[in-house]
């Protein structure tokens, strides 16, 4: 793996971890109904979600690289394509989703436990990271290694996104609510999905 792909990595993943989707919903809602206090189980929660799905993903990954060169790379035209449909329903999604405040008593362990099951358990991560991930591996390198990387890499992003979207909530409350906000970003989101699936799309065609 070179430096370059490391880096298209990680800002690719920026960009999709910041889109509001399930789980960043899930985060915004308790951080609105219990304030700051949210914000380090729920982060916790959501890295170790990601941490499951992403292995399930990566081992199921792995095991289509080591079969065949040829199922590899249908798989990578698989996720360009799966890519551009998440923009599109992104875009069309609109301001429908705005968070509601969770204003039910729960404890530190309970809200870890949520966001861990919301992140981990929801068909559509394994979906997304199978149809993200083998954009970046290189098949002529180390699995391991790349995986090992990915994943540190992918879960401490995952963690300050949830982390940052917390703190946020908790002290900008109006704006998480607001239809209009919300889409704005699914927008801008949707938009960053398209041309992330295209480019993929594009660049295969050029090998």
């Amino acid at each position: 793996m070179t430096f370059e792909t490391w880096l298209a990595f990680s800002a690719a993943s920026a960009v999709l971890l910041v889109i509001p989707g399930p789980t960043i919903l899930l985060v915004v809602s308790y951080a609105l109904g219990q304030g700051w206090r949210a914000a380090l189980p729920m982060s916790i929660g959501v890295a170790l979600g990601d941490f499951t799905a992403m292995t399930l993903s990566m081992l199921g990954v792995g095991g289509v690289l080591m079969a065949s060169a040829t199922m590899f790379t249908i798989l990578k035209w698989i996720g360009a394509a799966y890519l551009v449909w998440l923009g599109i329903k992104l875009i069309r999604a609109g301001g429908s989703i705005a968070a509601q405040p969770r204003r039910d008593a729960v404890g530190w362990a309970s809200m870890l436990a949520h966001a861990w099951l919301v992140t981990a358990l929801n068909p559509k991560s394994i979906t997304f990271f199978v149809a993200f991930l083998p954009q970046f591996l290189d098949r002529h390198g180390d699995f391991w290694t790349q995986m090992a990387i990915f994943e540190a890499t992918f879960l401490a992003l995952a963690f300050l996104n949830a982390f940052s979207y917390a703190l946020l909530a908790s002290r900008a409350r109006s704006a998480f609510g607001n239809e209009r906000v919300v889409k704005m970003v699914n927008r801008t989101g949707g938009a960053l999905l398209v041309g992330a699936g295209c480019a993929t799309a594009l660049s295969r065609g050029a090998a």
